[in-house]
């Protein structure tokens, strides 16, 4: 099965040069890119409304935050993959707080490898969250086009006296022979006899 290995974007909030410069050496460009960086919770929230970001690290604490509200926030507010980055005396803490929100903490300092699996994590994470996201848009719009044929189904058995089979069959063969989607005859059909 084909797997969207398109590179991941990310946005890089600290408060220390030091730090981004670290977490941003430790992304390569062909999977991540583009790498941005906020040194803020608030220019960081500003930067999220305006784009939509695939990972958020945040290395915590900031400026204007610790952090720990922006990572749930993001968290809940997007489907972003989210690291908080804490000092380890507060990891405990901070996880317990944030885990139920699909934050993932991680313990600082730590070695380039650990803060590299972590992001190798979440980003298998946030792959699969992809992946069910593209299945339910999927899924909504054959349930979209179910209901309106089924709509037009029930306008053609008004209408024309037809069966419930009949009027599927109609819509399918109209479909074929038109060479378009049963969605389309469907909406026809309701535009034509709802209008």
């Amino acid at each position: 099965m084909y797997r969207d290995k398109s590179a991941l974007s990310v946005l890089i909030v600290s408060s220390s040069v030091k730090a981004e410069e670290y977490l941003r050496d430790i992304l390569d460009t062909v999977q991540f890119s583009p790498v941005v960086t906020a040194s803020g919770a608030g220019e960081a929230k500003r930067m999220q409304l305006e784009n939509h970001y695939d990972l958020v690290l945040i290395n915590a604490p900031l400026a204007d935050d610790f952090g720990t509200e922006l990572a749930i926030e993001i968290a809940e507010d997007s489907a972003s993959g989210v690291i908080l980055f804490v000092k380890n005396e507060l990891f405990e803490q901070v996880s317990y707080k944030a885990e139920d929100y699909g934050v993932l903490t991680v313990a600082k300092p730590g070695s380039r490898q650990g803060i590299y699996q972590a992001i190798k994590l979440l980003v298998a994470m946030r792959r699969r969250i992809k992946t069910f996201e593209n299945k339910a848009v999927t899924l909504e719009a054959k349930m979209k086009e179910i209901r309106l044929i089924n709509r037009a189904k029930w306008l053609l058995i008004d209408r024309f006296k037809m069966s419930e089979a009949e009027a599927h069959k109609y819509i399918e063969k109209t479909a074929m022979d038109n060479c378009v989607k049963r969605g389309e005859i469907a909406e026809n059909i309701i535009r034509t006899y709802e209008g």
